[in-house]
This record gives structure tokens, C-alpha cells and sequence, in this order.
């Protein structure tokens, strides 16, 4: 198993191409339907795949959470994916994906993993809404391979956050607002999770904002944005003055996002600040080699905050996108 994620330092290369590799596994034949889905997770949010070893059972887990296991000397959470999905599998599930983003490692058990599959963002597809009603939300792309054969893509951030029992209310309630009413940011990401928390991060802050749910329908909405501001004789920075990206997503991605953006003489002086679960020093560098003006990790609503106010009133950092932390 190993073998399939050897040269996983070599794939940096695929960012900024809207290109992403991802691994496919299985949870087993879905109790509900008779089918044996396809599920796929990202290789850069994967750090290693391996015979799940002893897991120990702690008290007050949430949903789905089976306990801990040691890595290394770390203690690393467990979430059984069939369970938590609901999906009523009962075929053992003895492999685990060790996973490490948002700055957690976290492992999943699975049936089995199949291979690693390289494809086009703009092969993933926004999924049918039965589909997201059917998989509670938690499926945010799609795509169909030879055979109609068809692999979801997981929420895996939702997981996270919905299993690492984490509790945000007293930090959005600390967020300073911006005093001023003429402030819009437009911002972008597949994941349920990340926009709210986004929405309720400029929602403390009192600003406006328009939202998105992938980079494909961000850019429509700008090429809107930069219509209307040719017709009223104004700039596109006097109607929206930030955009926000994520990096994984359907369609397009937040690297060819933001290189298209930057390419357009019409969005001169719109920030972009990237806003991403990978958060390594390789991507931080991708996204400033592609444009971005700064670069924030997910789920730290107060650094967002701050980082948003400092870029949206124009004061000076001695941060840069490759060298957040």
C-alpha cells in the first residue's frame, strides 16, 4: 500500500495545472442500495495507508469516532467513514487512511483502497442534489469514470469538524467588525463547513459578501460583477473589494482561479487571499507563484478575521503569501 503514495512529494507539480490526483477506496456494499460505492479523498491530504492497528475505545467519542490509535508516538483519532455516512456496510473494514490537513491527522477506516487516479478538476462535477440529499451533504464533487462508474468525492473537512467535537461559538463572537458599509468580498469553496464558517466569520466582521460554491462559478459570477461595472462606468475593485478562494475544488480550481483573475486587467487591485486545509509551506508557495496576495489556513476564523480586515482597510504586512505559517 505503501507503494501508491511513494512519490507523493513529486505531485506538487499538479497544483497551478487544474490537474489533482486523488485515492480510491470503499466502505463496502451500501446496506441501503445493494451498491458498492467509489469514494475518492485528495493524495495531498493523505499521508500514508496501512493495516489499521489496535484501536483503543475512549469515552465520549463522537459519532463515528472509534477510538484512538498510536502512530509514533501520537495519539491520531479513528472514524469508521461507513458508519459515520450511515451507509450500513457490514463487510470489515481494516485498512486506514491517515490523513493530515487543517493541521490534524486524523485516520479512516475503509474496506479497501483501489488505486491512484490523476484527473482534470474540470472533470469533477458540482454533484446532482438527490445525490447530496441521499449522502446527507457530505459529497462535494463527482465524477464518472469508463463504465459509468461513478466516484465520490468526501466532505472529508466536514468529517473533521464534525468529529473533532469543535467549538467555535466564543471565537466568532471575539471578531472584531469592520466599521465601514461599502466592503464585499466574493468568495469560493465546495465544502458546506468552510462556507458557513466563512459566512460567519464576515458576518462578526459586518461585511457583505457574495458566495460561491467552486472556482467555475465564481469566475461566472465575476465575469457578471465586471459587466455591470463596465455598463455603470465604474472599476470592478469599487463593487467587490476581496476575493476569497479555496484550492481543492470541482470545475475549477483556486490556483487557475486566481490565475485567471490576475490575468484580467479588470480586477486589477482585488486582493485574493487563499484560504485552504493545505496549508504545507508547498502550497503556500504554489498559491503566491500563481498570484494570491495571502495565504490562510481553514478553520482559524480569528487569523481569517484579522487577515481579512488588514487586506480589506489596506494596511501594511510584513506577511506574503509563502510565508504564512
Amino acid at each position: 500500500m505503501s507503494e501508491l503514495l511513494k512519490n507523493i512529494d513529486a505531485r506538487t507539480r499538479l497544483a497551478g495545472t487544474n490537474k489533482l490526483e486523488i485515492l480510491l477506496f470503499s466502505l463496502g456494499t451500501d446496506g441501503r442500495t445493494g451498491r458498492r460505492e467509489t469514494f475518492g479523498i485528495n493524495v495531498f491530504k493523505v499521508r500514508e495507508v496501512m493495516r489499521t492497528p489496535a484501536i483503543t475505545a475512549a469515552p465520549d467519542m463522537p459519532s463515528g469516532v472509534k477510538g484512538m490509535v498510536s502512530l509514533r508516538g501520537a495519539l491520531v483519532p479513528v472514524v469508521d467513514l461507513a458508519d459515520y455516512i450511515g451507509i450500513g456496510a457490514e463487510s470489515p473494514r481494516d485498512i486506514m487512511i491517515v490523513t493530515e490537513y487543517n493541521g490534524h491527522t486524523q485516520g479512516f477506516l475503509v474496506e479497501a483502497v483501489d488505486t491512484i487516479l490523476r484527473l482534470d478538476w474540470a472533470q469533477m462535477r458540482v454533484p446532482p442534489q438527490m445525490l447530496t440529499a441521499n449522502m446527507g451533504g457530505l459529497v462535494t464533487a463527482v465524477t464518472e469514470l469508463d463504465g459509468n462508474k461513478l466516484v465520490m468525492m468526501l466532505d472529508v473537512e466536514r468529517v473533521l469538524a464534525e468529529t473533532s467535537k469543535y467549538d467555535d461559538g466564543m471565537v466568532f463572537s471575539a471578531i472584531a467588525p469592520v466599521n465601514r458599509d461599502d466592503l464585499t468580498v466574493l468568495f469560493a469553496d465546495d465544502s458546506s463547513v468552510a462556507r458557513g464558517q466563512i459566512e460567519r466569520t464576515l458576518q462578526a466582521m459586518n461585511v457583505k459578501y457574495i458566495g460561491t460554491v467552486n472556482g467555475r462559478a465564481a469566475w461566472d459570477e465575476l465575469q457578471k460583477i465586471a459587466g455591470y461595472a463596465a455598463s455603470s462606468g465604474r472599476q470592478v475593485k469599487d463593487i467587490i473589494q476581496l476575493i476569497l478562494t479555496d484550492v481543492e475544488m470541482p470545475e475549477m480550481d483556486g490556483y487557475i482561479l486566481t490565475k485567471t483573475i490576475k490575468s484580467d486587467a479588470r480586477f486589477a487591485g482585488v486582493p485574493i487571499l487563499m484560504h485552504s486545509s493545505l496549508s504545507s509551506m508547498s502550497n503556500m508557495q504554489l498559491g503566491k507563484a500563481v498570484g494570491v496576495d495571502e495565504y490562510v489556513p481553514k478553520f482559524e476564523p480569528q487569523r481569517l478575521a484579522e487577515t481579512l480586515t488588514r487586506l480589506l482597510l489596506k494596511q501594511p504586512s510584513g506577511d506574503h503569501a509563502g510565508a504564512a505559517h
